[in-house]
């Protein structure tokens, strides 16, 4: 199929599909989109951690159906939005890290019957979760999405969501290829899937066995997650995971059409359906956010470097072109979703597009709603001199207090430790983020340009309010942090 797509041919692949989609409270915008350019898909299946199906119905209404991104879908339908909606969309209490992910016997027997693409975006994205936790929906999610997959019936493609750091802290041009089963990422290492989570059944076990607290057992399995992935060359939890889902799907797949989508940074929509909106706080947003509300005076990114970020709805678009390419193919195809090659921008263009932002939108007190003054943001290009700063500014002045604390029996003890919490959580904070602000790589996109090229030149037929552009080297970077991104960043982001 690939070589002849054009908007239309896409539009129409979706005609009368039923879709599972994994994952779905954070792909609104995929969501959103197929229901808007293609009313006659046939039903698209949420698949929604919830008690009941009445509970899943609930969060699709507030979490999904109800959220301002469908603003565009309600006034396309009017009155019959709801009736749309209640057609199209049919809410399934489960979830991935489960056998037949938790589906009760009879609801699944109707979905291996009529499931023909299934979408895995299910994941847990914290860089420092439990290990348990993060392998589960990571992982073991994975696993049982394909042996699902595996059981459709009439199954024409599963895509998976992955990420582009699943390359780790590499540097130079990061090609498009899969991890075999046992790849690791320093040498001398190998990994085996199977002693990972025997791993973590071990720790839980004595975890149980010494009776730790909640919170002693939260942190246990913090720290277990973050060891393992630095053992094997990860920088953290999320995409040493991930690296290994995507390890299983391939190991596993046997036959079927598996697109993996691995996205850099996702930022908010550039054009539709509402630009500006995204969902949850990124890794760039954090230093937009600081700086709207003047809290935040010191950030660690190497303004030359380059950071990787992509607007949701190219994201979208490419995952539902790749979808129409590859369908029924029995391979394996991978895609980088990224601009670092096609057109890098440095993070010198985000701090300075971001400071002329905020002086012509000066952000106000919220005492007395007048203009805040604006100060120059202080940057640090390495870890050492971050933490250089740090110990100076403020772990001297902490020492000082301990002392003074321990001299006056105790009188400042909630304020040491208050302070001390803090400073220790800036710490743990710049440690996870160091090698995504101080990322040296560079992501290879032959597999995605292929994809442009076919729909390249095309007439996309935007009076009916849909195109499938991804292509990067369109963006005007100042322009679109200055005029989409941080206007959306604190519209939607800030309190």
């Amino acid at each position: 199929m690939i070589g002849q797509l054009d908007a239309d041919v896409v539009v129409g692949y979706f005609t009368g599909k039923s879709i599972l989609i994994t994952g779905s409270t954070g792909f609104l915008v995929l969501v959103e989109k197929i229901l808007r350019v293609q009313p006659d898909v046939k039903k698209l299946y949420l698949l929604i951690r919830a008690a009941d199906d009445q509970s899943a119905k609930q969060r699709v209404e507030t979490e999904v159906t109800g959220r301002e991104i469908f603003q565009v879908l309600k006034q396309k339908h009017g009155n019959r939005f709801e009736d749309f909606i209640q057609e199209k969309v049919c809410p399934l209490a489960g979830d991935i890290m489960y056998e037949n992910l938790g589906l009760p016997n009879a609801k699944l027997t109707v979905l291996l019957k009529e499931i023909d693409i299934i979408v895995n975006g299910a994941a847990t994205t914290n860089f420092f979760e439990r290990y348990d936790v993060a392998f589960d929906a990571n992982v073991m999610g994975a696993k049982h999405i394909c042996q699902f997959a595996k059981r459709c019936n009439k199954l024409k493609m599963l895509l998976h969501v992955s990420t582009a750091y699943v390359a780790g802290e590499q540097e130079g041009i990061l090609p498009e290829k899969p991890f075999q089963v046992g790849e690791t990422l320093r040498e001398g290492t190998h990994l085996d899937i199977g002693s990972e989570l025997n791993l973590i059944k071990d720790t839980r076990r004595q975890v149980k066995a010494n009776r730790f607290s909640e919170t002693a057992e939260k942190r246990t399995m913090k720290e277990l997650g973050l060891k393992r992935a630095r053992e094997f060359g990860w920088p953290n939890t999320y995409v040493f995971t991930k690296a290994m889902g995507e390890m299983l799907l391939g190991h596993l797949r046997g036959d079927i059409p598996v697109v993996i989508i691995r996205p850099s940074i996702i930022t908010s929509i550039l054009n539709e359906p509402l630009p500006g909106w995204m969902e949850g706080i990124r890794t760039i947003d954090s230093f937009i956010i600081g700086y709207a509300k003047q809290a935040l005076s010191i950030f660690l990114v190497d303004l030359d470097l380059i950071m990787d970020v992509v607007p949701g709805d190219m994201v979208v678009n490419a995952m539902m072109v790749a979808m129409a390419a590859h369908s029924e193919e029995q391979a394996q195809h991978i895609y980088h979703v990224t601009s670092s090659l096609r057109n890098p921008a440095p993070y010198a263009v985000l701090a300075e597009s971001g400071h002329r932002y905020f002086l012509h939108n000066p952000p106000r007190s919220r005492k007395n709603g007048e203009p805040m003054p604006l100060s120059r943001m202080r940057f640090f290009r390495t870890l050492p001199g971050f933490r250089m700063y740090m110990a100076v500014k403020f772990r001297l002045p902490l020492e000082l207090l301990r002392l003074l604390n321990i001299a006056l029996c105790g009188a400042f003890s909630r304020r040491y430790n208050e302070l001390s919490r803090k400073y220790r959580y800036v710490m743990h904070i710049a440690d996870l983020y160091a090698p995504y602000a101080l990322f040296k790589g560079c992501f290879d996109d032959t597999n995605t340009e292929r994809l442009r090229v076919v729909m390249a030149n095309k007439q996309q037929d935007k009076s009916r309010g849909y195109d499938f552009g991804f292509d990067t080297k369109t963006i005007d970077w100042d322009d679109y942090f200055y005029r989409v991104h941080i206007p959306g960043v604190v519209n939607y982001l800030c309190d």
